[in-house]
C-alpha cells in the first residue's frame, strides 16, 4: 500500500489510483462470487489474473493494474478491500481529508450540510467529506463518526442517558 502511494505520487495519478480503487471497493462490495473466487486457494493466479483484467482493465490505470499484478504474485489478492481502505486513508491524510460519517432517522436534508461542513471543518481542522447514512432506530438527531470518535445526539442515546438518571436516582433513594 505504501509502495503504491509512492508510486502514485511519483507518477502524479494519486487521484486516479483513488478512484480506481474506489471502483475496485464497491465493485468487490456488490459481487460476493468475485469476493469468493478472489479468497480462494483453488482457483488459479492466473484465472484470478485474468477476470482482473476483463473487469478492469478498460476502466483504471496502468499503475493501478501493475499493483493487481504484484498483489497476485504475491498471493495478497484476498487483501485488496483492506489494502484499498488504507490507501484511501493515506490519501486523505496526506490531503488533510477527513471523512465523517453521519447517521440520521430520515434523509440528511441537502440545504443543511454546508453548515455542518463548515462547523466540522472550523473543528477538525481538515476538509470534509461526508458519508451519509439512515438509521430509523436513532430516531432523531444524528450520531457523527470522525475518524474514532463518535459523537451521539440522537433522541435514542438521550433517552437511555435519561434511563440512566432515573435508575441511578431510583438506587440513591432506596
Amino acid at each position: 500500500m505504501v509502495a503504491l502511494m509512492d508510486v502514485a505520487l511519483e507518477a502524479k495519478a494519486l487521484d486516479s489510483v483513488a478512484r480506481d480503487l474506489e471502483l475496485v471497493q464497491k465493485t468487490l462490495a456488490a459481487s460476493r462470487d468475485l469476493r469468493r473466487m478472489m479468497a480462494s486457494p483453488v482457483v488459479s493466479r492466473a484465472k484470478k489474473w485474468a477476470v482482473f483484467r476483463e473487469l478492469f482493465a478498460s476502466h483504471v490505470g496502468k499503475e493501478t493494474m501493475s499493483f493487481f499484478e504484484l498483489l497476485l504474485e504475491k498471493d495478497r489478492e484476498a487483501e485488496l478491500p483492506e489494502i484499498a481502505e488504507q490507501f484511501l486513508a493515506l490519501r486523505d491524510e496526506k490531503l488533510g481529508l477527513v471523512t465523517v460519517e453521519v447517521t440520521t432517522a430520515v434523509a440528511f436534508p441537502p440545504d443543511r450540510e454546508d453548515p455542518l461542513k463548515k462547523l466540522l471543518e472550523l473543528h477538525t481542522g481538515k476538509t470534509v467529506k461526508f458519508r451519509f447514512a439512515v438509521d430509523a432506530s436513532i430516531k432523531a438527531g444524528m450520531v457523527l463518526k470522525i475518524g474514532d470518535t463518535v459523537l451521539d445526539g440522537s433522541v435514542t442515546r438521550q433517552l437511555a442517558r435519561l434511563r440512566e438518571r432515573l435508575i441511578e436516582g431510583s438506587a440513591l433513594s432506596n
